[in-house]
């Protein structure tokens, strides 16, 4: 499998929920705007908190998508806890097997009730982009707009987050092969070792992630990323179908010092998706200096999310 440049993203925990999220309704009620945020790979829904907050406060609603055993569900292995590298090799993960049905089927589920209460935006980072475009085939009447944020938007000629990164948009950018921990196919997870204190590796994390965040910070990040991610994940298909997906109004933000989802791929997906369908195309909104987790100011991030609402 190609594994250059997975991406490394952070996103379930609803921030606010509307009295009749669970009740079911004929028709859509026209309240707030609800924000569907999804994480994208290692990673879970306390990473788009301070965006979250920003667009609570500006009177949205937000739901932050945990994946299935991801965030609050979280899988910990015994073995990462006591730094046993040998160990931690073979120690078996209940993420084995996990694919693209059930991450969409988490969300899906979740934009579902979401709309009963307003127009929904749904936003994909890294990984995550590959929810938003099979949540876009399933229920595209459910969604106001889509938006990927450095977010895989697999085509045809790049159906998976696989292909997407072994693109040769994609050659450049900084990838984790080096730092996977036990045999990805007996594991059926790529596994990470996000609490190394070994400089060179940290230094790999670093660039790939957020280059341009002080140590601090890098260091918060990487205290909310998960060890496993299922192999599954990365190989399943996730094309946006022209007459579902390619409907919904959508929006790239373009990140200029991606070094995951290197800054050419990300124009390669949006102009793929733009040929698909010439009539709805990509709004871009360019971010030149942010690396792959966006700008460590969520204000110009938030922005241009709360813009979408219109």
């Amino acid at each position: 499998m190609a594994l250059r440049g997975l991406g490394l993203a952070l996103g379930g925990t609803a921030l606010a929920g509307g009295p009749g999220a669970s009740r079911a309704a004929a028709q859509p009620r026209r309240g707030p705007t609800t924000y569907v945020l999804v994480h994208g790979t290692h990673s879970a829904g306390a990473f788009w908190m301070p965006i979250a907050r920003e667009l609570t406060l500006l009177g949205h609603r937000v739901v932050m998508v945990d994946q299935p055993r991801h965030g609050t569900e979280a899988f910990v292995p015994e073995s990462y806890q006591r730094q046993d590298l040998k160990a931690m090799a073979v120690e078996p993960s209940p993420l084995r097997g996990l694919g693209l049905d059930d991450y969409e089927a988490r969300v899906t589920g979740i934009v579902r009730r979401a709309a009963r209460s307003g127009p929904v935006v749904l936003v994909g980072h890294s990984l995550g982009g590959v929810s938003v475009s099979r949540v876009g085939n399933a229920v595209p009447h459910l969604l106001h707009h889509i938006c990927y944020m450095a977010a895989f938007c697999p085509s045809r000629a790049l159906p998976t987050a696989d292909a997407c990164t072994a693109a040769p948009e994609n050659a450049h950018a900084v990838s984790p092969v080096e730092l996977i921990v036990g045999d990805l196919e007996q594991l059926g997870v790529l596994r990470l070792n996000f609490r190394t204190g070994d400089s060179r590796e940290l230094a790999l994390l670093k660039e790939m992630i957020c280059a341009d965040y002080p140590d601090a910070d890098f260091r918060r990040i990487l205290a909310g990323m998960q060890t496993d991610e299922p192999i599954t994940a990365y190989a399943g298909r996730a094309v946006g179908r022209a007459d579902s997906w390619g409907r919904i109004p959508r929006t790239y933000l373009r990140f200029g010092k991606d070094r995951t989802i290197a800054t050419a791929l990300q124009d390669r997906m949006v102009a793929e998706a733009d040929a698909l369908t010439p009539d709805n195309r990509f709004r871009v909104r360019n971010f030149p200096e942010a690396s792959h987790v966006g700008p460590l100011d969520p204000a110009a991030v938030t922005e241009a999310l709360d813009a979408l609402a219109a």
